[in-house]
Order: C-alpha cells, then sequence, then structure tokens
C-alpha cells in the first residue's frame, strides 16, 4: 500500500509540474481562444511579443495558458516560444549594471514592462529589452519562481 502511495505521489508531482511550465508568446498577435481548436471562438488577442504566461492545462497541441493578470485562454503551441521572459509588477522598478544595489543605476522601469531574461541568481537577474540591459531585483518581477536559479 504505501509503495502505490509513493509512486502515485511522484506521479502526481512529475504531472503537476508539467502543468505549470513557464513561456513567453512567439508573436506580436496572439489569439486566446475559449477552448482547444481554431473552431471555438476568440476570447481575446495579446498585442504584445515575449509577453510571459504560465501553461496550465494541455489538449493535443494547444495550451491553456494564464498571464500576470490571471486571464486565461487556449492558444496553439505554435505560437508559444521557450525564451524566458518576465515582466515587472512595480513601478519605478531600477536595473543595475551589475547585481548590487551599490552598482550604477541605469534606468526606471514603468510598471508591466516585459523583459528578457539572461540569467538569474538567488535575488536578481540578468535582463534586457529593446532599449536596456541589466540586472533587476527579482522580488518584483512575475513570470520566475522565488528561488529559481537560471543559467546561460
Amino acid at each position: 500500500m504505501i509503495k502505490f502511495l509513493v509512486i502515485f505521489f511522484i506521479f502526481f508531482l512529475i504531472q503537476s509540474s508539467a502543468f505549470s511550465e513557464l513561456r513567453s508568446l512567439k508573436n506580436n498577435k496572439v489569439n486566446v481562444r475559449l477552448g482547444p481548436g481554431k473552431n471555438y471562438p476568440i476570447k481575446f488577442i495579446y498585442e504584445i511579443k515575449y509577453l510571459p504566461v504560465v501553461i496550465i492545462d494541455r489538449h493535443y497541441n494547444w495550451r491553456k495558458i494564464k498571464d500576470y493578470e490571471n486571464d486565461n485562454g487556449w492558444v496553439h503551441i505554435s505560437q508559444l516560444s521557450k525564451t524566458r521572459t518576465t515582466i515587472t509588477q512595480k513601478k519605478n522598478e531600477v536595473i543595475f549594471s551589475s547585481p548590487s544595489i551599490y552598482s550604477k543605476p541605469k534606468a526606471k522601469l514603468e510598471i508591466y514592462q516585459v523583459l528578457i531574461i539572461n540569467k538569474c541568481n538567488k535575488m536578481w537577474c540578468a535582463v534586457k529589452n529593446s532599449k536596456v540591459n541589466g540586472w533587476i531585483k527579482k522580488q518584483h518581477l512575475w513570470g520566475i519562481k522565488e528561488h529559481e536559479i537560471i543559467k546561460k
């Protein structure tokens, strides 16, 4: 009985981690549908390339995604990218030249700015967008787990 419970628990962990994958939108225009197929009506349209999303369900080549505002719907897998991105959740978040608050500030970002992640340590991420690159504190970013480390 205990062996069965352990196997069930491991299977459950594998399944639940598969549904919490972080992805980003591949194109500037992505249709989000009410269900998994082109025959379902369009619920809304994203117009932000690289917007980070979480996969919360799967159906063949379709993925149900959720964004930073908890909006959700279905998109075809061809519209998703493995490029790791994040979005700022605080106004005036500062990008620094190195991972320290004592380094030179490079820019202040508005809220909801999409950034491509290059790498992350425990507290900081190296990020970039079309205007700036540098280091930003993880604590006010959506699309990256608190203790996640990304190496490139």
